[in-house]
């Protein structure tokens, strides 16, 4: 199973164009959506979670078409949104089985089973006594894996993930993650460029509402070696080597700036060549010079 994107577009109400012509096929495994907060990543998902519609365009998850058969989506949906909201005085235990009734688990003695496997998978189990509002950030999320994971999804959407978790509990997260997302499609949105490094063998970058790149990491890495320059450089210069280059990101060492400038060849002899990464591919795209 695959999901089909053509031709998705979606303008809000207030006029902005969160989503501008789409056209992408996602595989199973894990796949990342890269951009900036405000890229549309978010309007992408929630119109795949069959949370909104779109203008024009069609979504083909399989052989089912999102906007005509919402229900059969939602069948075989998980979804974690950016802002996952929950009872803070019931238990873990107690709201997993709360949304396995609502997900149409009927059978007690098969919903406990069903609860207890995936609060071991998150390893959530020794905590699933504990009301909510003790967990930490990291083991929210992983609650809300867990209920994306309800029902047996062929599809499961996370919507800013690892946002203000700690390095620890973002890899507990990563692992889970790459541990689920062999056999089903996985879309990872972020704007956390590591999260997809680690994680993704399949990317795009969005801004604006368009797709700038899709591709490989490792490939988009590749294609752009030999064309990134680094330069250090005071605080006052950066703006007027912002004028004359174009400058993908800069950072602080040592009290001077180290900045990162795209150019098929050296500016000057004063700047030295860089081996990419996926964050200078990143920043290369959504730089607007």
């Amino acid at each position: 199973m695959e999901l089909k994107i053509e031709n998705l577009t979606k303008t809000y109400p207030n006029g902005v164009k969160a989503l501008n012509n789409i056209n992408l096929t996602i595989p199973r495994g894990m796949f990342g959506m890269l951009g900036p907060n405000g890229a549309g990543k978010s309007s992408l998902m929630r119109t795949i979670a069959t949370l909104q519609d779109a203008d024009s365009g069609t979504l083909m998850l399989g052989d089912i078409n999102i906007a005509k058969q919402k229900d059969e989506v939602r069948k075989i949906l998980g979804y974690l949104p950016q802002d996952f909201g929950f009872y803070p005085k019931v238990s873990g235990e107690q709201m997993l089985n709360h949304f396995a009734v609502l997900k149409g688990i009927t059978n007690k003695k098969e919903r406990k089973d069903i609860c207890d496997a995936l609060l071991q998978q998150t390893n959530l189990f020794d905590a699933r006594k504990r009301n909510l509002s003790e967990y930490s950030g990291g083991m929210r999320q992983r609650f809300g894996i867990a209920q994306a994971l309800l029902g047996d999804p062929k599809i499961v959407i996370v919507d800013e993930p690892t946002a203000g978790l700690d390095p620890q509990e973002r890899n507990r997260f990563h692992n889970l993650l790459s541990e689920i997302g062999e056999n089903i499609i996985i879309i990872l949105s972020t704007h956390i460029v590591d999260d997809v490094k680690d994680l993704c063998p399949n990317m795009v970058i969005m801004n604006h509402g368009t797709i700038l790149l899709e591709g490989k990491p490792s490939a988009t890495i590749e294609a752009i070696k030999g064309k990134v320059w680094k330069k250090k450089i005071e605080k006052t210069e950066v703006e007027e080597l912002k004028k004359n280059m174009k400058v993908i990101s800069t950072h602080v060492s040592e009290g001077k700036i180290i900045a990162h400038v795209f150019a098929d060849n050296a500016p000057d002899s004063s700047f030295e060549g860089v081996d990419p990464n996926l964050e200078d591919v990143y920043f290369s795209n959504i730089s607007s010079k």
